[in-house]
């Protein structure tokens, strides 16, 4: 099986910090820095109707239709659990037909390794 290719990319990018990304020192960016070049980034190129949290609540979304639970979509965004649970919804994610073939799959799957009583 072929890795993915974001693993592919961060299993050859020299780790510096525990974090993906990092300031020019090579230390974790904090929030307010990471903000502060994102706003340089989108005002650049004279990007519009986006913002900061669009970012986050993008990461949830693709997250969450790739079938991660909260816990782990938590922990990679640095949301609370109570805020991950709330972004798909406020993002209509919750009506997203992936996410209901992804459940009928999973159940699928486990139906297949249980047998139902006689």
């Amino acid at each position: 099986m072929r890795p993915a290719p974001l693993r592919e990319i961060l299993d050859v990018t020299p780790k510096a910090a525990v974090t993906i990304l990092t300031t020019i020192t090579s230390t974790a960016s904090t929030s307010m820095g990471f903000s502060a070049s994102w706003r340089k980034a989108v005002a650049a190129p004279k990007v519009t109707g986006l913002a900061f949290h669009d970012l986050h609540g993008t990461a949830v979304t693709r997250l969450a239709v790739a079938g991660c639970p909260e816990a782990e979509i938590a922990t990679i965004t640095g949301h609370s659990l109570k805020e991950v649970g709330a972004i798909p919804h406020a993002h209509h994610l919750s009506r997203d037909s992936r996410i209901a073939d992804s459940a009928v799959q999973k159940l699928e799957k486990h139906g297949k390794r249980t047998k139902a009583p006689d």
